[in-house]
């Protein structure tokens, strides 16, 4: 996998549905636990998130005042161009560029034609939803 742009942010911001980089892989944040500093420690950060690229589930535990990393996601529009058994082939709207991607598991009725929202980091690329649909 290329790594795509990323900026560092405080552990502290992190909230539900934030994206952030755990163990190199593009999460989105489920669920933040803090806890309060202790006697012989600072205050803690537990968040629970789910790969966006790959389904994972994994843990961050961090300090409050730590560094995170924060990936820079892009999102576009895309038309579908042709269903290939598991992967799927969609064109960018705006640039034409194409794209073969393994088909998505979450999103229904996918078809030729079909205008789909898309994102983007480094070369892994994850539809999100038909457009004009509303999951």
């Amino acid at each position: 996998m290329v790594d795509g742009d990323k900026k560092f942010a405080s552990a502290r911001d992190l909230g539900p549905g934030s994206y952030v980089i755990i163990d190199g892989e593009v999460c989105q944040v489920k669920g933040v636990e803090k806890s309060k500093p202790g006697k012989h420690g600072a205050a803690k950060i537990r968040a629970t998130a789910m790969g966006i690229f790959r389904d994972i589930k994994t843990n961050l535990l961090k300090p409050v005042d730590g560094d995170i990393e924060v990936p820079i996601i892009d999102k576009g529009n895309a038309q579908v161009v042709a269903l290939m058994g598991n992967n799927i082939q969609i064109i960018d709207q705006k640039d034409y560029v194409t794209y073969d991607i393994e088909k998505p598991k979450d999103v229904q009725g996918l078809a030729g034609g079909i205008e789909v929202e898309y994102i983007k980091w480094g070369s892994s690329i994850r539809i999100v939803r038909k457009k004009g649909d509303g999951k």
